[in-house]
């Protein structure tokens, strides 16, 4: 009994600690990464022979169920990939919770057995 209190409260640290994580992850971005070349309408221009503008960075996201590109500025492209690593750190820690909640569930059911 001792030894299921013990790894119930060790459960509970550390989905708490988790949550604490959640915290820190306050310039999380939801999208996927997009490097632009484009073409512009100068005949002449060299893009027309093959160097194309660019790149240009766009972060893909859903809006009202529509896909949007949002163009990220050269100087915050860091920003955005940090974002976007913090999504993906995010998923990983739901994924941990999720684990976590269902030893939970096992042991609060080995309790109600006793």
């Amino acid at each position: 009994m001792q030894e299921t209190n013990k790894k119930f409260n060790e459960l509970l640290q550390k989905r708490s600690q988790l949550f604490a994580d959640i915290l820190k992850l306050s310039s999380l971005l939801h999208g996927s990464w997009l490097e632009r070349y484009s073409t512009c309408t100068r005949v002449e221009c060299k893009c027309h022979q093959g160097q194309r503008h660019g790149p240009h960075y766009c972060l893909v996201v859903n809006e009202n169920g529509k896909q949007r590109q949002k163009y990220i500025p050269q100087s915050k492209v860091d920003d955005a990939q940090k974002g976007l690593s913090q999504y993906k750190r995010l998923q990983e820690i739901i994924s941990q919770i999720t684990l976590i909640n269902l030893e939970i569930l096992k042991e609060e059911a080995k309790h109600e057995n006793c």
